[in-house]
């Protein structure tokens, strides 16, 4: 008798079992972590962002709406803001730099809080050394260390000038002005102009529209900082 075999058919492979795939899924998941988290803060946000705080940076906030005053806004600086600083010899974060700086996901960017929008006059400061916004001071819980000021003895009239001070400014159409809550070290929009008795609008550097990369979330790592800012 002759005998007879049959053979299991084939089995299709699939997408989800191809390597190519799952090497395809990890590469976008690790983009969108590289995209949206491990934003890193520095000094010049302290109490509210520590150094080393890494972030949540909500991309999506700005898409139909400007940022606000009071917003902590995270945004790519321009030429004006200076060099960037030297990248890291670790190489994990080295790579990771170079990923995000030749895809644009992730480039070099700063944290800072918006404090006027296009077309707002700012100043600072007046006779109890606050910031004013079209003439209105700002009530600015955040800042827990900002510059010497004592008014009649070290104000924006005597000489030496404080170095709180900078002149009035009218905010640039598509610009921001921003400020660090850390104002004793903050190289922010004010920074070049402050304490110069005789400085003028052209000492500041803007936020434009364009530069704006996200609005700063909730605080990852480490994990005695989980939530806020």
């Amino acid at each position: 008798m002759m005998m007879t075999t049959t053979e299991e058919p084939r089995r299709r492979r699939t997408p989800f079992r191809s390597v190519w795939f799952h090497v395809g899924l990890a590469l976008a998941l690790t983009l969108v972590v590289v995209a949206f988290i491990g934003q890193p803060s520095s000094s010049s946000m302290a109490p509210t962002l520590q150094p080393g705080d890494r972030l949540i940076v909500n991309r999506l906030a700005y898409v139909a709406a400007d940022p606000a005053p009071g917003d902590i806004v995270v945004f790519r600086p321009d030429a004006n803001w200076g060099d960037e600083p030297a990248v890291s010899s670790n190489p994990v974060s080295a790579a990771l730099h170079w990923l995000g700086e030749t895809t644009g996901i992730r480039p070099y960017v700063l944290v800072k809080r918006v404090i006027a929008r296009p077309g707002q006059t700012v100043e600072c400061c007046d006779a109890n050394g606050s910031v004013l916004v079209d003439g209105e001071p700002l009530d600015e819980p955040y800042v827990a260390e900002n510059l010497p000021y004592v008014a009649g003895e070290l104000d924006c009239d005597t000489t030496p000038v404080s170095t709180r001070c900078f002149p009035d400014v009218t905010v640039p159409e598509d610009s921001y002005l921003v400020l660090g809550d850390n104002r004793a070290n903050s190289a922010d929009s004010a920074y070049p102009c402050r304490g110069n008795p005789t400085a003028d609008d052209s000492c500041f550097r803007w936020m434009t529209r364009d530069d704006v990369f996200g609005e700063a979330g909730a605080i990852l790592w480490p994990v005695s900082r989980w939530g806020g800012p």
